[in-house]
């Protein structure tokens, strides 16, 4: 049901993360999923060797962490997968789909856990039950009755585990086709792209430990205490040892400032906090590029003096008669020649165009003053173990490539990759997402795996790429995909330009949703549209062998044992390997596998993986390892998978955060954007799911539909502070892209700045604004106008 207007409240939160705060959240949620006690066992089985891999985020864990090793999120998912509440045949009978398209997301997710498969019913405009094999039977009709494999297009959330991925990117390539867009496309898309190109690998370089040996800490557009809350731990701990926490973010994101470690029985009791930076600097959307320029542009500048006065030391020493090499004190720079001259290609180039950027460009571009990038240049070139760490406000822009490679660029310069302490650390979101991938979920897979593939199975694989995210929804929209399967996730409110999405999704002759809980995509359909309800990472998986393992893998490279904890609500549930056995048994029989035979024991499934992905070895024995495995990276041994077989600089000029033609539409519009907006999370969200309507941190509650703004731009604009708007995105396109009844909210933002919350800010971004090389939606900078809503002012 929509929120009513008179429960929404603004009171700036004073407390610092964690803590109190969370302690209180946490017991609502446990509290609120009606079989409390059965959570609270299975929580303190989070996390642990022998227990299941927590739902929420892919940060890692330390070997010695101890009981607890969830976080306020962290019990959210859990308490949120395992509710008590069931969404069954005697909901849909009382509820039609048109009934359910008027609730908000939260009320969807809210009602419970999906108990049995589903079909729609156009006639009545409701679901009705169907069995496992009709249902199957159904997805292969349509299938096969395909004129093309590439009409159909099988999505993938980060939540699969590494076994479910597995099956299915095997079912979709013997079924013959590479469309295989998956949630990373519009999340970490960019971080794979820029990693590939400058050090021969798409994932980070950067080990648990070695948080906790680095000198130096770069936190760029991330906010760990609402998107990965672990990882405050470390970060207070670093501050604690006197290591430099630096941090690159436009907003004030209370994780960032202060932490009270709710398992510090000191800081609880004498209810004090820890400070969580030593520097923290705000720089404008998408400027983070011309930081780190900046940053190297200064350490170029300290090398010259360096070597000047080396060379002046040098001649006073010939002068005086020595040998002028042996015995000399020679002053060491900020640079690691050593480093760059035996693992790097073009190092001469990027030296060029950075002493050619000037450095009001860089000023102007990074919104922060000279003073401010100097004083961030030196904390880095202090450091001789440097990690930094980047998340969405990085890679959710135009030129986001170009902006992580300026990041591995500086990171070269002073030879911060595989040292202990040191290196780059994309920190991945959904529990899995890095694990998808490993496991082939990519719509341009390496010719590497195809051809382990074909041997190891004995098929033809489909060699054409697949469509990416945003080229499936084009490819909807214009009938050219008429199949849409999506494993987990909700792709009707995750992607972009929610009007396209919806429509594109309309499309369709065939919506199949593997899902656990209700969600706006269930109810977003295709003409025929089924619904599978799955297990989650908290049940109990039996199977024909006996209760089953998956497995999955974090930021950090460590693939380990999943083992749900809990009795499923219903015995129609299935897990998700099972449901992909099942449909690719009715699509292609027992070809290339027997697929029902590897559901019996997932240790088969694991083989079959042994036998594909390099790194595999010894699967099913390396598991019984407390902590699991570590996935080797290439790149942290400085081995460089590149062409050139060295880690590259990769130059270019500070790039544009908008397109020319949308600047040109602008000034053909006779004015500006009144702000560049970015989507952000609310404190209780992880991804589109949403546990409450409340952003604790941030001072909201009761209501989701606002915009942060500076209180000098909302009076610019000829607004009040808490009046209601509509937000207008610009785009080169004629399309209208509206969100209506907005509040406004003064809020300690950068001028010319705003914010709103994901997904209901999704219809603003355009389809086709996506970043340079990657896909990646641009939700991060976002060329918008205020206007004056027909809704009436809230009651504050």
């Amino acid at each position: 049901m929509k929120t009513p207007i008179d429960r929404f409240r603004f009171r700036p939160y004073q407390r610092p993360a964690a803590g109190w705060g969370a302690l209180r959240s946490v017991t609502h949620a446990w509290l609120d999923s009606r079989q409390p006690f059965k959570n609270l066992r299975a929580m303190l089985q989070t996390n642990q060797h022998g227990g299941f891999d927590c739902p929420g985020c892919a940060w890692g864990e330390a070997p010695d962490e101890g009981r607890i090793r969830f976080c306020e999120n962290g019990a959210k998912a859990v308490n949120w997968e395992a509710s008590g509440r069931a969404v069954d045949a005697t909901f849909f009978a009382e509820h039609s789909v048109s009934t359910l398209l008027e609730m908000d997301d939260y009320w969807l997710e809210y009602q419970g856990r999906l108990t049995e498969p589903m079909v729609y019913d156009t006639e009545t405009d409701h679901y009705r039950p169907v069995t496992w094999d009709q249902a199957f039977h159904r997805i292969s009709d349509h299938l096969t009755n395909l004129s093309s494999p590439d009409q159909a297009a099988f999505y993938t959330s980060g939540r699969a585990s590494n076994e479910a991925a597995f099956l299915y990117q095997l079912f979709a390539r013997a079924f013959g086709t590479n469309n295989l867009p998956d949630c990373s496309n519009m999340c970490h898309e960019a971080s794979g792209v820029a990693l590939l190109a400058s050090i021969g690998t798409g994932k980070g370089t950067v080990t648990y430990e070695d948080f906790g040996k680095a000198e130096a800490i770069f936190v760029v557009g991330q906010n760990p205490g609402t998107n990965h809350p672990r990882m405050l731990e470390p970060l207070q701990k670093a501050v604690a040892r006197g290591a430099q926490v630096v941090v690159l973010n436009p907003l004030r994101e209370r994780g960032l400032e202060r932490f009270q470690a709710p398992q510090d029985p000191v800081q609880m009791v004498t209810d004090k906090a820890s400070p969580m930076h030593t520097a923290y600097f705000r720089p404008a959307l998408a400027g983070d590029i011309a930081v780190m320029r900046g940053i190297a542009k200064f350490l170029f500048q300290w090398q010259e003096e360096v070597d000047a006065r080396n060379s002046e030391r040098l001649k006073g020493q010939e002068g005086q008669g020595g040998n002028g090499a042996e015995g000399s004190d020679t002053e060491k720079g900020p640079l690691d020649y050593a480093f760059i001259q035996e693992h790097c290609e073009g190092f001469d180039a990027y030296q060029s165009v950075v002493r050619d950027t000037r450095w009001d460009e860089i000023v102007a571009f990074s919104g922060l003053e000279l003073d401010e990038i100097e004083r961030a240049a030196h904390i880095y070139a202090r450091s001789d173990a440097t990690i930094i760490c980047w998340a969405m406000g990085i890679t959710q822009h135009r030129h986001s490539v170009a902006t992580i490679q300026e990041i591995a660029n500086l990171q070269m310069l002073r030879g911060q990759i595989g040292k202990p302490g040191a290196g780059l650390c994309p920190v991945r979101g959904h529990s899995n997402v890095q694990g998808d991938r490993t496991m082939g979920i990519h719509e341009r897979p390496p010719q590497s795996l195809l051809n382990a593939l074909a041997m190891r199975f004995d098929m033809s694989v489909p060699q054409a790429s697949g469509v990416n995210v945003v080229k499936a929804i084009e490819g909807m929209e214009k009938g050219n995909i008429k199949i849409f399967v999506g494993l987990g996730g909700n792709f009707a409110q995750a992607t972009p330009d929610s009007e396209s999405t919806h429509k594109a999704l309309r499309n369709c002759a065939l919506t199949v949703q593997i899902s656990t809980k209700l969600n706006r995509s269930h109810l977003v359909t295709g003409r025929d549209a089924l619904i599978l309800p799955c297990l989650g990472r908290t049940d109990i998986d039996i199977q024909a062998g006996g209760p089953q393992a998956v497995t999955v893998e974090d930021s950090f490279s460590m693939v380990h044992a999943s083992y749900g904890q809990l009795r499923p609500l219903a015995a129609e549930m299935r897990s998700e390997p099972a449901i992909i056995a099942g449909m690719a048994q009715a699509t292609l029989g027992n070809k290339p596998v027997d697929w029902l035979s590897l559901i019996e024991d997932y240790s088969r499934i694991r083989d079959l993986i042994e036998d594909v992905i390099p790194g595999f070895d010894n699967f099913n024995e390396k598991l019984q390892q407390p902590g699991g495995f570590y996935l080797q990276n290439p790149a942290g041994q400085r081995q460089w998978q590149t062409a050139s077989g060295k880690a590259n600089f990769i130059a270019g000029s500070l790039p544009a955060p908008l397109p020319p033609a949308v600047l040109e539409k602008l000034g053909t519009l006779g004015h500006k954007a009144d702000l560049v907006l970015q989507t952000i999370r609310s404190h209780d969200q992880y991804n589109t799911t949403v546990y409450s309507l409340n952003d604790r941190y941030r001072g909201v509650s009761g209501d989701r539909r606002v915009v942060f703004a500076n209180i000098e731009d909302i009076h610019r604009l000829g607004f009040d502070d808490r009046e209601a708007i509509d937000v207008v995105s610009i785009w080169e396109d004629e399309q209208e892209r509206r969100v209506s009844g907005f509040t406004l909210i003064a809020f300690d933002i950068p001028k010319g700045q705003a914010a709103a919350y994901y997904p209901e800010a999704n219809p603003l971004v355009p389809l086709d604004s996506f970043g340079i090389g990657s896909f990646t939606p641009t939700s991060k900078y976002i060329a918008v106008r205020f206007e004056p809503s027909t809704a009436a002012k809230r009651i504050v």
